[in-house]
């Protein structure tokens, strides 16, 4: 099964909404979109940002009368606490006088103070999360924060009614509040959901836990989903409650969603509950739902009536009364529209002299002209036989080779996730190393949403962003096809992605229950390796169009090579991470000195190279078993097959080359492992119009080499770059090193 997508190159139309909150009185929304602080009106009013600061903002709050937003800054210096008038009105207040990491802030009910997650700069910046986080409380006009206590929260704080007891949730002790000293812990509830049905294995628990401002029931987000808990008025040990089967609960739950969502709350009289996922907002009013339920009831037993003699029949409704109670028990969404300009070059290029590795078939230009116009190819040929357009820039690269943008289909480059980033390393170090488009099989979070479109923008630098999102994981506890269709409907409606990460949801029914969903929903499905080569095999029987991880059996013999080739699947080995011995990444650093790399030591955080690279373990070299692996993946290919550059995310940039040349190691041609790298991996995430080859009309992801990679596989990172090109401007590059150019795009923002 597979779906041909074009690359989007229309204005973006941004994905996600974060930590979308209603105003007191409810006309008001307000959010964070692109890491920038926005207001509109509900229901359908246009977005308006309400200040003109160029730092990340996020984490809006509404004080009590609805005039003001607390919210926190994030620049590559550090973060700050903040207020602003909601109608824009009046320049940004400074709460707190500390350059730190702040995060979570919110009002107290009497207006008086601002409760926020304080911790220190350093770490944050250098992505290493250790202890120093904790609550503090600053006077709502600003002053010096007070400590409250070190902060064990999993989820933010938020209040009830009672301005003095600031309440959180604390992962395994449940929800629990306390006074502004710190004092007088009371645990109130813990809520679990899914349990594995492996022996030993414990209830998931809740991700987020909110009390309302009555204090009557909770807000719970558990595997995903929402559901509304009444709160238990008792003593002794802190009650706990599964929400995987709600009517067999203890005590009253209801589940408010089966598609999903995030960033859960209450509105300030306790009478909604809210929550957003992508760019929609929900809300949804208990007491509206439960009179639809009642009104139900009542169709239901009017149905029942109906079917008795016509003297017999009692009042049946008709379509529009049962339209009414519809609409009651679903929760009003919204969606926020909000564009940006996407970042798209502008002129033309000529890259002169270069030979020309353009992966249409093994077509090799010796020494050709490839022209550029704006993003897309416009010309590929002999040298000195385009049409130059007045004003066009001609770069002499004689003597270099060109080759498409490797795609990594199996990347993991993890941003910081809640504050985010301004720029991410990762993104750097791929793009340094020639790779222009990476696909994230499971981001564990949604942050990639708005990361992704900041790269769009042009906001951050980075090849294109694809993924998953979260993988599809046992814990969704699909039962039946309507269940694959509800989980599946949060990716293809509001993550808006194209392919999707079914990690081991189950037995091989539910298995096909996924990829019959994301069928009838246009979405691609891969699935988690998991060493279960019988599980390999019946995706593959099953139509699954993509696998990752090494089959955990060699050497494939002939009838499993035919049915993989023939299938169509696109199997990713990740060789870096094999299955079955140690891992082909050790190798490369035992045989590589990655430490004084000079391309390595400019685009990757020192402290990052020093824990790869000093006091790691050792294997003989014929301990390695990804030659083998390597030479399966090998017959695959030659078979017909697709194989796809998986490089997990384990060195990101550099790792994408060894895994290139592991793949060598198994006999692959230089031609056949840069096929992997490229027209493979555009295959495998259904984008081989726009990617892969260096082909007239497709966009222009080019590598630029000083060696020829035919003649040694490891020319594609070797020498080092001397200057870094993926900006927004068309300027001449040195002919020196590798140099990169993303959709036209060349520039030395990033020079080295």
């Amino acid at each position: 099964m597979r779906f041909d997508t074009r690359v989007d190159t229309a204005p973006v139309l941004v994905r996600q909404i974060r930590n979308a909150t209603p105003s007191p009185d409810g006309k008001r929304l307000a959010f964070s979109a692109l890491d920038r602080l926005y207001v509109m009106e509900l229901p359908g009013g246009a977005p308006r940002r309400i200040t003109t600061d160029t730092a990340h903002e996020q984490v809006p709050t509404w004080s009590p009368d609805g005039l003001w937003l607390a919210y926190v800054t994030w620049t590559q210096d550090g973060g700050r606490l903040m207020k602003v008038r909601a109608d824009g009105k009046g320049a940004a207040v400074q709460l707190t006088p500390d350059v730190a990491f702040y995060d979570a802030p919110v009002w107290s009910p009497d207006g008086q103070r601002v409760v926020f997650v304080k911790g220190p700069r350093a770490p944050r910046i250098t992505e290493h999360f250790g202890p120093g986080y904790e609550l503090d409380w600053v006077p709502a006009a600003g002053g010096a924060a007070t400590r409250i206590t070190p902060y064990d929260g999993w989820g933010r704080p938020h209040f009830a009614r009672d301005p003095n007891r600031i309440y959180y949730y604390a992962g395994p002790d449940g929800l629990v509040s306390i006074r502004y000293d710190g004092t007088d812990r009371r645990d109130f509830l813990k809520v679990t959901g899914y349990s594995n049905p492996a022996p030993g294995s414990q209830p998931e628990p809740a991700e987020e836990i909110i009390i309302s401002p009555d204090t009557d029931r909770v807000l719970a987000q558990v595997n995903n989903n929402i559901f509304i808990v009444t709160l238990p008025e008792v003593g002794g040990s802190t009650p706990s409650i599964n929400v995987s089967d709600p009517s067999s609960a203890p005590f009253p739950v209801k589940r408010l969603t089966r598609v999903g969502g995030d960033f859960i709350g209450w509105s300030r009289d306790a009478k909604q509950a809210f929550w957003s996922i992508g760019r929609t907002f929900f809300r949804y009013d208990p007491a509206a739902a439960d009179a639809a339920d009642k009104n139900k009831a009542a169709i239901d037993s009017a149905r029942t009536d109906s079917l008795k003699p016509d003297s017999a029949r009692g009042w049946k409704p008709d379509s529009a009364f049962r339209a009414r109670i519809d609409s009651l028990k679903k929760a009003p969404a919204y969606d926020v529209a909000i564009t940006a300009a996407r970042d798209i070059p502008r002129g033309t290029v000529v890259l002169r002299g270069a030979r020309v590795i353009t992966m249409r078939g093994d077509t090799v230009i010796e020494k050709g002209d490839v022209v550029v116009t704006n993003n897309r190819i416009t010309f590929v040929g002999a040298a000195g036989t385009a049409t130059v357009p007045a004003g066009a820039k001609i770069l002499d690269l004689s003597g270099k080779t060109i080759i498409p943008g490797l795609i990594d289909v199996h990347a993991h480059p993890w941003p910081v996730w809640g504050i985010h980033q301004t720029q991410v390393w990762k993104y750097l170090a791929n793009l340094a190393f020639g790779v222009t488009t990476t696909r994230d099989p499971q981001t564990s979070t949604t942050d990639v949403l708005t990361y992704a479109d900041q790269v769009e923008t042009g906001e951050l630098i980075g090849p294109r962003i694809y993924h998953t999102g979260p993988g599809v994981f046992w814990d969704e506890n699909i039962q039946s096809l309507d269940d694959a269709r509800n989980v599946l409907r949060r990716y293809s409606d509001y993550y808006k992605v194209n392919t999707i990460k079914q990690y081991m949801v189950g037995n091989r029914k539910q298995r096909q229950w996924v990829i019959q969903a994301a069928k009838e929903l246009g979405l691609m499905p891969t699935i988690e390796g998991g060493l279960d080569f019988k599980m390999n095999l019946t995706v593959v029987l099953d139509g699954y169009p993509g696998s990752e991880h090494s089959y955990p059996i060699m050497p494939l013999y002939n009838d499993v090579v035919q049915l993989v080739a023939r299938s169509g699947i696109t199997y990713t080995p990740t060789l870096l991470v094999n299955y079955g011995g140690p891992w082909a990444e050790n190798y490369w650093y035992e045989h590589m000195d990655i430490h004084d790399n000079p391309k390595v030591r400019r685009f990757v955080p020192h402290e990052e190279i020093d824990q790869r690279a000093e006091r790691r373990s050792w294997f003989r070299d014929d301990e390695y078993v990804y030659p083998l692996i390597a030479a399966s993946a090998a017959k695959i290919l030659r078979a017909g097959g697709n194989i796809g550059m998986g490089c997990h995310g384990q060195f990101d940039g550099l790792g994408c080359h060894w895994e290139l040349w592991s793949m060598a190691a198994g006999g692959m041609t230089p031609m056949e492992v840069l096929r992997v790298g490229t027209s493979d991996g555009a295959h495998a995430i259904g984008m081989d119009q726009d990617l892969g080859s260096i082909t007239v009309g497709k966009l222009a992801d080019l590598v630029v080499l000083d060696a020829n990679p035919l003649e040694d596989i490891k020319n594609t990172e070797w020498p080092a770059v001397r200057r870094q090109y993926a900006g927004r401007s068309l300027a001449a590059p040195e002919a020196a090193g590798s140099d990169v150019v993303v959709g036209g795009r060349t520039d030395d923002k990033i020079d080295s």
